[in-house]
């Protein structure tokens, strides 16, 4: 059983972000700081890539270690596990397909746990900088 009521807790989940979360914010910054030039939430594409290097076909997916399901890092709540396990679950077959889909049209993928983003930036976009090569 959930501790809010519904009502609180729609809202809280309209918080959450799906764009310009601070990982995404934070390896924007650093690839602007190397003077790379990209395209940001490309809704034209399979998934709808945070990040897009249009010239060299690389597509760059910023995974949430929560809401994609890190081994190292992702915690279900305590709560409607069941729910949760599914949900996220789902959530990586999803990933699968669109890096496929994104295959299959020529593209290149890229997907960077949240955790590597914040605890080695450099090199994170050391690796995108040799994909771009």
């Amino acid at each position: 059983m959930d501790t809010v009521s519904h009502a609180r807790r729609t809202e809280i989940m309209r918080l959450v972000k799906s764009k310009d979360t601070d990982i995404e914010r934070a390896l924007r910054e650093a690839l602007k700081k190397e003077k790379l030039r990209f395209r940001t939430n490309v809704a034209t594409l399979p998934g709808k890539p945070d990040i897009v290097f249009s010239k060299q076909k690389l597509a760059i997916f910023m995974d949430s270690c929560f809401w994609h399901g890190c081994k190292k890092h992702c915690r279900l709540p305590s709560t409607n596990r069941s729910y949760w396990r599914n949900k996220i679950e789902k959530n990586k077959k999803r990933d699968m397909a669109v890096s496929k889909k994104l295959k299959s049209i020529g593209w290149r993928t890229i997907r960077i746990w949240e955790h590597t983003i914040t605890k080695r930036p450099a090199q994170t976009v050391e690796k995108i900088v040799k994909a771009l090569k």
